[in-house]
């Protein structure tokens, strides 16, 4: 049955009547409703059969229009184009296109590019099934004091935060986070620690080098988790050479940090050596895992009892001396497992993390001859790909592969079975990056914004009250 869910598991009525009782009290709207297994949880998310998968592509020289572009794949299974691009917005340029996310009220997706750090900015509730581009911000660098390269866009109630990877003095990996209003206009920028400025946060091992990657909230904690990867100079060099280069193989962040997420006060830095990359956390717990590019392991963030905020590396993905280099993750809905991609070798590896302190490899299977995103249903019965990493870092020859795949998990058999899949070269498209789900069900009921009003920076705690309340009740 197609519904909106909250963020927690299926509500029962007494938890649901207790949750509307605190938010009434709270005198906030109250709103049950909502899931997705990698949105923010400020976010109203999809439950059932998504129907359009969004494709922030890399265009590439002598393909198409050598753009990069917002591409539409029609996903729904009874649909006469299922499987099929039916729509696509190009942006105008390169400029290493990579991530994307959606606003609190998710009619707005956010993409931006790595080199240029223009950010732009699609209608996608009007006509989910073909976005229009509103908006491109291009005064990011400025606007923000320095910082480079806007990666990861996380949603804040009204705000989106957005992960930058480098920085405009030296175009290294010292960064910060940027925090935006929905409509575009800069708001704060707040710059990660480093062993110079810890900027009030505790150093609790060797490193705060002030790296930055991804970011993402465990509200019930009043918690915001970011992690570390390399600048500039790294990502926009050719992947072979810097693998030879000794200076640049030392520009590698080591770190997560731990932060106040009403505050935006880092609190914590922890030591997460391997360069980690995108942290997921968990939906029903208070903790998040991350993995390391360079040291292919798992890393659970967590609270212990007696020393605070910590790191443990729960996992081995795989040899790290065959540089598999794990990079896109996925936790499920019932936070019991993780697929993890590794570029290299082109595969898949879903870990069971029943125990988060003890991942287990289930199985693997090869999905390409590179492999980079992965998204899945919340029901965890599909899976999508998509193979591209960095332009310059992408495989050479018949080994640069472009595709963007979708599949049937069979839990019973414990593989993969493949859907149907788009190869982006052949269609003039480009390089598939990062996926994600959008579905006219959710507009087409009228389903408001979750959020308080604009501003209302409180309402990370309040939704602390709500979460641990309901969890009390499970």
């Amino acid at each position: 049955m197609d519904r909106v869910r909250n963020r927690a598991r299926p509500c029962a009525a007494l938890r649901g009547l207790l949750a509307g009782m605190l938010a009434l009290a709270a005198n906030l709207p109250v709103t049950l409703q909502a899931d997705e297994t990698c949105v923010s949880p400020y976010s109203p998310k999809i439950v059932g059969q998504e129907e359009f998968a969004y494709v922030w592509t890399l265009g590439q020289a002598g393909v198409g229009d050598e753009q990069d572009k917002l591409v539409t794949v029609d996903v729904r299974p009874d649909s006469p184009t299922y499987g099929k691009v039916i729509h696509v917005v190009p942006v105008g340029g390169r400029n290493e296109a990579h991530h994307s996310g959606y606003t609190d009220d998710r009619r707005y997706l956010w993409a931006g590019g790595l080199d240029t750090s223009k950010i732009f900015i699609f209608d996608v509730h009007s006509d989910p099934a073909r976005p229009r581009l509103t908006r491109t911000v291009d005064d990011f660098v400025a606007a923000s004091g320095g910082a480079v390269g806007p990666h990861t866009f996380f949603a804040l109630p009204g705000r989106m935060m957005i992960s930058a990877l480098s920085n405009s003095s030296d175009h290294g990996g010292r960064t910060a986070l940027v925090e935006y209003s929905n409509d575009g206009e800069h708001v704060a920028t707040h710059w990660m620690p480093t062993d110079d400025n810890l900027r009030g946060a505790e150093k609790s091992g060797r490193y705060a080098d002030g790296y930055g990657y991804d970011v993402r909230f465990l509200p019930a904690k009043n918690v915001m988790v970011t992690s570390s990867f390399t600048g500039w100079s790294n990502y926009m060099m050719d992947f072979g050479k810097m693998l030879q280069d000794e200076e640049a193989m030392k520009r590698f962040g080591n770190t997560v940090v731990v932060w106040n997420l009403h505050e935006r006060q880092p609190k914590r830095v922890l030591d997460v050596p391997g360069a980690p990359l995108e942290i997921r956390c968990a939906w029903g717990n208070n903790y998040c895992f991350v993995t390391t590019a360079l040291t292919a392991k798992i890393y659970l963030i967590y609270e212990d009892r007696d020393k605070g905020w910590s790191a443990a590396e729960v996992g081995t993905i795989g040899n790290p001396a065959d540089v598999p280099l794990p990079v896109a993750f996925s936790i499920s809905a019932d936070d019991k497992y993780l697929w993890v991609n590794t570029f290299m070798d082109g595969k898949v590896r879903l870990f069971d993390v029943s125990d988060p302190f003890n991942a287990k490899l289930v199985t693997e299977q090869e999905i390409g001859a590179q492999l980079n995103m992965v998204s899945q249903s919340w029901d965890g019965k599909r899976v999508y790909f998509s193979s591209p990493l960095l332009a310059n870092w992408d495989k050479k020859g018949d080994k640069d592969v472009q595709f963007f795949k979708k599949y049937h998990w069979d839990a019973q058999s414990q593989t993969l079975k493949l859907a149907f899949e788009i190869d982006f070269y052949k269609e003039n498209l480009g390089r598939a990056h990062l996926i994600t789900f959008n579905s006219s069900r959710l507009f087409a009921s009228n389903i408001a914004a979750t959020s308080p009003p604009e501003g209302d920076r409180d309402a990370p705690i309040v939704s602390a009250t709500l979460t641990n309340a309901q969890q009390a009740l499970r």
